[in-house]
């Protein structure tokens, strides 16, 4: 019988949730498609620049916008892999697996923050003569195609952290490439070659700072933190206060996806089991409400040497 309740709660948020909350990871597919054929367009042309001109800036964009074509395949693959149906291994399917994008995105982006900063320090030493207008002109186009594609992901950065990691991939790209074409600016107008190393240290900082962020929260996501908009006392109030309900124990709520959230909760109700309409209900006012599809409730009368006694200690 509790087998059989899990799936109905189960259905019932895929049923709703998908529509409401989460934009169907297919649809993309398109972006990612475009948004790593531009990116890898431009690595190839930024990093040849930067190697026949010796400019660290461009070899640093160039660098980051790589781990960017890596960033975005990761996300692909995460959101693809979403989609897999649930077998009787992974009952869930493989919804997390855009948890571990992100999370892996976020470590991708340190890893190649750490590395822009190292070769920015050692070019402090030795800054050799750098032609600053070529630069900027070859940066320039990294706004355009950085801007575009981050553009391609921004419809879907409130509801999704890997689609979020994405989007945030690519604003940073733009935001790196106006640096270099400022940095490059100066050089041919002032010929201080200490400038392109400056600003790249610049841009790693202000990076760093978002994807602290973005790896906090993908951390908290891999190790079943409650999802950040969703507020556990006021889950927690609205399955107090449903009628019937003398008390809510055993509540928990985790990520499933970046987009979709499980919550399991015991009910004890003394006058007995209400029905299949009134879970139906409070399954439907946890959508609404919180934007939680996948719900199972546990129904109880409250009698201390039954089941709750034996959790007590849960």
């Amino acid at each position: 019988m509790a087998h059989e309740h899990h799936h109905h709660g189960h259905d019932h948020g895929h049923a709703h949730h998908g529509h409401a909350h989460a934009v169907p990871p297919a649809s993309w597919d398109r972006a990612f498609a475009w948004g790593i054929g531009l990116n890898i367009g431009y690595v190839v042309a930024e990093g040849l620049a930067g190697l026949w001109w010796g400019s660290v800036a461009l070899l640093a964009d160039a660098g980051h916008n790589l781990s960017d074509v890596l960033g975005l395949a990761v996300a692909w693959g995460g959101a693809a892999l979403a989609r897999t149906p649930p077998s009787k291994r992974f009952t869930y399917g493989l919804k997390g697996s855009t948890i571990l994008a992100a999370l892996f995105n976020a470590l991708i982006l340190l890893v190649a923050l750490g590395a822009i900063a190292l070769e920015a320090g050692q070019r402090f030493a030795e800054h050799p003569p750098v032609p600053g207008l070529q630069v900027s002109l070859v940066a320039g186009a990294g706004i355009v195609v950085n801007g575009v594609t981050a553009w391609l992901f921004a419809g879907g950065r409130g509801g999704d952290v890997n689609i979020r990691g994405a989007y945030l991939h690519m604003l940073a790209d733009a935001m790196v490439s106006a640096g270099v074409v400022a940095a490059g600016v100066v050089i041919w107008a002032s010929g201080w070659g200490w400038i392109d190393p400056l600003v790249s240290l610049v841009i790693v900082a202000i990076i760093f700072i978002q994807t602290w962020a973005l790896l906090r929260e993908t951390v908290e996501m891999a190790v079943a933190a409650v999802p950040r908009g969703i507020d556990y006392d006021a889950v927690q109030m609205a399955l107090r206060t449903l009628p019937g309900v003398a008390k809510v124990h055993d509540l928990h709520i985790w990520p499933m996806s970046t987009t979709e959230p499980v919550l399991t909760a015991h009910l004890v109700m003394p006058d007995g089991h209400p029905g299949d309409a009134f879970l139906a209900e409070a399954r439907g006012m946890l959508h609404d409400r919180f934007g939680i599809g996948h719900a199972t409730l546990q129904v109880e009368r409250g009698d201390q040497s039954g089941a709750e006694a034996a959790c007590a200690g849960c």
